[in-house]
């Protein structure tokens, strides 16, 4: 059952959010764009069709991008940012954040820890390894990884980068959304009325929701298992939630960060729940329809829309943000 009552909920009563200047914008995105450009890749956009919706939807391919998510975006941005101290960077992850600052610093030629915990996919782990950083998986959820990093940074000397709650990885993370809507202006395409973005800790949907800064709907997604983002818009601040959800290792943050929320209370529309069986079913979709390799986190997003959990109206414009893809291939099955 994909799960959409308190969706409404959020919808009807927005929270106001904190008052004046927002904390992040388009200035500070456009200068990290051209800080990170000559790192990331400039990922595709394409049109679907998608069942009982009238307009096509346009899907931004991030999972594409280097270390196989959005987040090489902000980890290059973190590093490039400011001299890197010789004991080299830390990193607490579900996956896609290690291998993102795993392969950000290999690629700069600086020294990487990164922490993960036990619920992180084999998968994941050995793609931050290939990367060559020193791997440690401890902890039985992110937040349990993200305390051991902290006291590596305090004892090292390491700078720690955060998956979510800091201003480079936001700013970072940001740059997908110039990009895309240059692509399709140069496609001569329409532009987004609505973009859909999966939310863990809240680092992509406050860069998405900074750029949009109100002139575009955006509108989160998460697991119903793994709604920090959504506990925090009602509870008017981030709290702790509890973490069940096929999607976990990417989307599995028990508290959204301090800075996501405040971009979201301000620009993001509310946040939509979709449950795994819906996420699954969209992954599996996106393989056997198009070969498009996603992770569960990253199907989430279009699993609002193959779903019914947001239903857009019948000129909205809506653009899905795939956003990543370090999946076990041994998983996709499907049709030949």
């Amino acid at each position: 059952m994909t799960i959409v009552a308190d969706n409404l909920s959020l919808a009807t009563a927005p929270n106001p959010g904190p008052q004046g200047p927002a904390p992040l914008g388009q200035a500070e995105i456009l200068a990290t764009r051209e800080r990170i450009a000559p790192h990331v890749r400039r990922t595709p956009v394409f049109e679907v069709m998608v069942a009982g919706i009238d307009r096509p939807v346009s899907v931004k391919l991030e999972f594409l991008q280097r270390s196989g998510s959005f987040k090489a975006r902000g980890a290059f941005n973190n590093l490039l940012a400011s001299p890197v101290p010789p004991a080299g960077v830390t990193a607490a992850s579900g996956g896609n954040h290690g291998a993102a600052v795993a392969c950000a610093a290999q690629s700069l030629g600086v020294p990487a820890r990164i922490f993960v915990p036990v619920v992180a996919s084999a998968n994941k782990i050995a793609r931050i390894r290939r990367y060559g950083a020193d791997v440690v998986v401890a902890g039985d959820r992110y937040a349990d990884a993200l305390a051991l990093c902290e006291a590596h940074a305090e004892r090292s000397g390491a700078r720690a980068i955060h998956a979510y709650d800091d201003p480079h990885t936001v700013a970072g993370q940001g740059t997908v959304m110039p990009e895309w809507e240059e692509d399709l202006d140069a496609l001569r395409l329409p532009p987004l009325d609505t973009v859909l973005v999966a939310v863990g800790g809240g680092g992509l949907i406050a860069g998405v929701a900074a750029w949009c800064s109100g002139r575009v709907k955006v509108v989160g997604v998460e697991p119903d298992g793994s709604r920090a983002l959504h506990a925090a818009l009602q509870a008017r601040g981030p709290v702790d939630v509890e973490v069940h959800s096929i999607a976990q290792d990417s989307l599995g943050a028990r508290r959204a960060g301090v800075l996501p929320y405040e971009l979201a209370s301000r620009f993001v529309d509310h946040v939509a729940l979709v449950d795994d069986a819906a996420i699954e079913t969209a992954r599996q979709h996106l393989w056997d329809e198009w070969r498009m390799a996603t992770e569960a986190g990253g199907a989430a997003a279009f699993a609002a829309l193959s779903s019914g959990a947001y239903r857009p109206a019948p000129d909205e414009r809506v653009g899905v943000l795939l956003c990543g893809a370090n999946v076990d291939p041994a998983l996709l099955g499907g049709s030949a």
